[in-house]
């Protein structure tokens, strides 16, 4: 088998591949669920059931006696933010435990609800059945309350919604204040008192500049664009929440370094709208002749190649940490307020992506050398021993599997979720 996905997954895509006309009964619109076109195919260079072995170290163990179909002991946790890149990933590993019922909010101001259709189709035929979605800004304090009420047995949240573009936050301070900062805390007012299990999105930029690597969560934090201050603050304010109500709530804080790659089924992965702000979608959109080149900004680093080098960490097993991170709240009601870095602890240099991803395609990546950029670092890596320790979570994928995936993904889908995609068969 080739790697990244369960059998059970891979089990439902070859059922779609036999069974194209089951789609409309087990994906149909009902009631609370997401709307899905049974007329969705997807192009699949790889048989998936080559890609159930991949991956499985980053998942949490869990005991046969939580792992119950009945919907009457699924936890059902509110997923903020659940179209985007990340948060549809998530919402994919969460729903595949058979554990959890799903209850996504979402403007879709930066992201797109095709998203959520193709989670369903990835699902064992049922299983989208809980999975929930509604058009709701954090910041709508109304809406908030009408989706707590529809859904009173919300017992956890995992918190994704908000902006995320370095550069965009320095032209727009107050937008991205007012989305990240104020948003969350009109989540935590709904929240409280109704909600104990809390994950925050945070991110590897509130270290800043680096002292001393690898990051561990014990470094200095000092965030040195707006976008990192809002992570920073949103994280103080949520040690202020648990302070104040030590009994009420139960946070972890995960600080992720680079997400890249996408679903091995080559169905989801990350769609930016308009210029890629990150350097692996733009790679990717290069790839299909999208962009002409890639521009790398500096290579006069201190570094081997003197490319600046980040831990890249592939989104599944990104989206598996928050399946662990959240199991952990579950199960130990004690966990109080703390961050976890979720990375591979290896730093990978721009131009070794670049490599890559050139070995995905087969064929060289354009590219051009231009001046650095203010604020960026020469290296940028995690130390993930307490992911291991605290979540029994570890990396599993590197950058071999996170360029193909990519590749698989952007070369299907070179329009992203805006197009619709044929399903071949390699038989």
């Amino acid at each position: 088998m080739k790697p990244g996905v369960t059998p059970r997954i891979a089990a439902a895509f070859l059922i779609l591949q036999c069974c194209t006309a089951m789609f409309a009964s087990a994906f149909a619109s009902g009631g609370n669920h997401i709307a899905s076109k049974p007329s969705f195919t997807v192009l699949s260079r790889n048989n998936l059931s080559a890609l159930t072995t991949r991956g499985g170290a980053s998942s949490t163990k869990v005991s046969a006696a939580n792992n119950s179909e009945d919907n009457n002991t699924l936890r059902t946790v509110l997923v903020t933010g659940g179209t985007g890149y990340i948060g549809s990933h998530t919402c994919l590993e969460l729903l595949s435990t058979k554990r959890y019922r799903v209850v996504v909010i979402d403007n879709l101001a930066n992201s797109s609800e095709e998203s959520l259709k193709r989670v369903q189709r990835l699902l064992e035929a049922g299983e989208g059945e809980n999975l929930h979605f509604r058009n709701c800004d954090i910041r709508d304090e109304a809406k908030l309350a009408s989706v707590m009420q529809e859904f009173p047995d919300i017992s956890s949240c995992i918190h994704f919604a908000g902006l995320k573009a370095v550069g965009e936050s320095v032209s727009k301070p107050l937008e991205y204040y007012n989305v990240n900062v104020g948003g969350t805390t009109t989540l935590l007012q709904q929240l409280s008192g109704k909600v104990k299990h809390f994950v925050f999105s945070s991110s590897a930029t509130v270290y800043g500049e680096p002292e001393m690597l690898p990051l561990t969560e014990k470094a200095r934090l000092s965030a040195t664009n707006p976008y990192g201050r809002t992570k920073l603050f949103i994280e103080e304010i949520l040690r202020d929440v648990y302070a104040s109500a030590p009994k009420d709530w139960n946070i972890l804080i995960l600080r992720y370094f680079n997400p890249i790659g996408a679903h091995p089924s080559g169905i989801m992965g990350e769609d930016p709208q308009g210029i890629p702000n990150n350097l692996m979608p733009f790679i990717a959109q290069v790839c299909v002749g999208r962009r002409e080149k890639l521009s790398v900004f500096g290579d006069d680093y201190d570094t081997p190649d003197g490319t600046g080098v980040r831990d890249y960490i592939h989104v599944v097993d990104l989206a598996k940490g928050h399946v662990a991170a959240l199991d952990k709240l579950y199960t130990d009601e004690s966990v109080g307020c703390e961050a976890v870095n979720l990375g591979t602890g290896k730093g990978v240099s721009v131009l070794e992506l670049v490599d890559g991803m050139g070995s995905a395609t087969g064929k060289p990546v354009p590219y051009e050398i231009a001046p650095r950029r203010p604020g960026d670092v020469a290296e940028l890596y995690a130390d993930p021993k307490k992911a291991k320790e605290m979540l029994g979570w570890s990396a599993a994928l590197g950058t071999k599997e996170m360029c193909e995936d990519t590749w698989r993904w952007q070369s299907t889908n070179p329009m992203g979720y805006r197009e619709e995609v044929e399903i071949v068969s390699e038989n």
